[in-house]
């Protein structure tokens, strides 16, 4: 059975923090549409790649990007307060495109309806 490193602890732990930090202490009313999708640490633990989604239009998503660009600083010290890490990883953030892209599939499935399946003939 594989085991849990420590990067797969990292991550998990940043997703849990940074996701209540944005709930509760970013003042910005953008971050209020994103959600902490994932976290992707590397080896050395010295990045971590944060991915979000934004249920909405593109202009929204620009503007939460926009959010997590400005909030980088604010983020990244609150983080290295709570997580009590001996260096702190340096923050990406990511549109984290997987659910338009899980959307656009159930559109198509949608529009091909359901598949007619042939009939058992009768014995």
């Amino acid at each position: 059975m594989k085991t849990v490193g420590r990067q797969e602890r990292v991550a998990v732990r940043i997703q849990q923090e940074l996701s209540a930090l944005i709930s509760k202490r970013v003042n910005d009313p953008r971050l209020e549409w994103a959600t902490v999708s994932g976290v992707k640490m590397t080896r050395d633990l010295k990045m971590a790649r944060v991915y979000y989604c934004v249920f909405g239009d593109s202009e929204k998503r620009k503007s939460v990007g926009a959010a997590f660009k400005q909030a980088h600083g604010f983020i990244k010290k609150e983080l290295a307060k709570t997580l009590g890490l001996r260096y702190m990883p340096e923050l990406e953030f990511f549109y984290d495109e997987s659910f338009d892209y899980g959307e656009k599939i159930e559109n198509i499935l949608k529009e091909i309806g359901p598949l007619d399946t042939p009939e058992e003939p009768e014995e």
